[in-house]
């Protein structure tokens, strides 16, 4: 089975913490959106396999019409072999109404991802977002109540200004709110972002790591006791609610990604558009090449197999790395960690090796020590 990304730039104002590629800019949106279902037929045969999961991302898909999303979710239709268990949406809070809600979920949207980043409207106005956390609340239960049952939130943790005891209630009430899946990110000041910026003016301060590690901590512990299992690194679901699509890019499956700045996976090598939605219209148009694109050898395909193994619950099968990529690598695997197994920084089960509590919090640092390096 593949999986099918689908990148909507389209942003109606950006947030201070964001480097994915998104665009204010409307002008364009027409060309844009036709540009999509072009590559989408383009690029019918890229996949060998049916597209199980569906995968709107962005920017916000939430700011396109239903009607929009009915003409590329039908362009998919008619030019992929579809065996669709999964199609997820990101969507914002302010976007949601009670008609478009039900338009969604008559458009087949089983999955509702919904970015809400904070439930206190001080962080949320300190990052830039549009809603507010009553806002939030409602979209959610009122998600609930036209029947969406598979509802993951984005939240994030480590925001300036942000307390332990703050964070507490965020997570609290994530729970309250009953959804299947939580996504928390640590946030991380990205070159080029309004948080940055701030933060070399000395307008704002970076989280300390203790507190930050103490907020982790906490979101761990706090989850797993109300039934949450964290199944990937920022990741937590609800026992059968873990996101198929997400989890086919740790699995290595291939998937196909289209729109600007998508990346695209056949099993050997690697591709991704260019970020600039101008110039993705422009060489759609023309019928120029729209992408760069990367064959993966033995080791680069190793280092890849390392980095998303270790940062699922399952870590890494060691008789399924060697089999991959042969016995020197596994050797090479088996050197390199066990130095964090002596720390205690790397948990090893039989053929499992999977990060403790503590190596998870330094993953990053771990993950590119065990790369193989020219």
């Amino acid at each position: 089975m593949a999986g099918l990304y689908l990148h909507i730039p389209f942003c109606e104002s950006r947030c201070y913490y964001c480097d994915f590629y998104s665009s204010t800019y409307k002008g364009n949106r027409s060309l844009l959106l036709t540009s999509i279902e072009k590559e989408l037929v383009d690029c019918k045969h890229y996949l060998k396999e049916p597209v199980r999961t569906i995968y709107l991302g962005g920017g916000t898909p939430s700011q396109l019409t239903l009607e929009e999303l009915s003409t590329l979710l039908q362009t998919v239709y008619d030019n992929y072999d579809c065996a669709v268990v999964e199609l997820t949406m990101e969507v914002n809070p302010e976007d949601l109404s009670a008609d478009y809600l039900e338009g969604l979920k008559s458009l087949g949207v089983s999955r509702l991802s919904i970015g809400i980043q904070s439930f206190n409207d001080a962080d949320l106005k300190r990052i830039n977002r549009r809603h507010t956390a009553q806002k939030a609340i409602e979209m959610v239960r009122l998600a609930q109540q036209i029947g969406f049952d598979n509802i993951s939130i984005d939240l994030i943790y480590g925001l300036p200004q942000q307390t332990l005891t703050g964070w507490k209630v965020n997570i609290q009430q994530a729970i309250d709110l009953n959804v299947q899946h939580i996504s928390a990110y640590s946030l991380t000041f990205e070159e080029g972002t309004m948080l940055t910026k701030m933060r070399d003016r000395g307008e704002i301060q970076e989280a300390d790591e203790e507190m930050s590690f103490e907020m982790f901590k906490l979101l761990r512990h706090t989850l797993s006791e109300n039934g949450y299992v964290p199944y990937e690194i920022s990741n937590f679901a609800l026992p059968g609610y873990e996101s198929k699509h997400n989890s086919s890019y740790w699995n290595y499956v291939p998937y196909l990604g289209v729109g600007p700045s998508a990346h695209s996976f056949d099993g050997q090598s690697r591709r991704w558009n260019v970020a600039n939605s101008r110039l993705y219209i422009s060489k759609m148009a023309e019928g120029d090449t729209y992408y760069n694109m990367e064959t993966l050898d033995n080791f680069t395909r190793y280092n890849e197999y390392v980095m998303t193994g270790l940062r699922k619950k399952a870590g890494v099968d060691i008789a399924v790395l060697e089999n991959l990529f042969g016995k020197d690598l596994k050797d090479y695997f088996l050197r390199m960690i066990d130095t964090y197994i002596k720390e205690g920084k790397v948990i090893k089960e039989e053929q499992h090796y999977y990060l403790s509590e503590e190596g998870i919090f330094i993953s990053d640092y771990i993950i590119e020590e065990l790369f193989w390096m020219e």
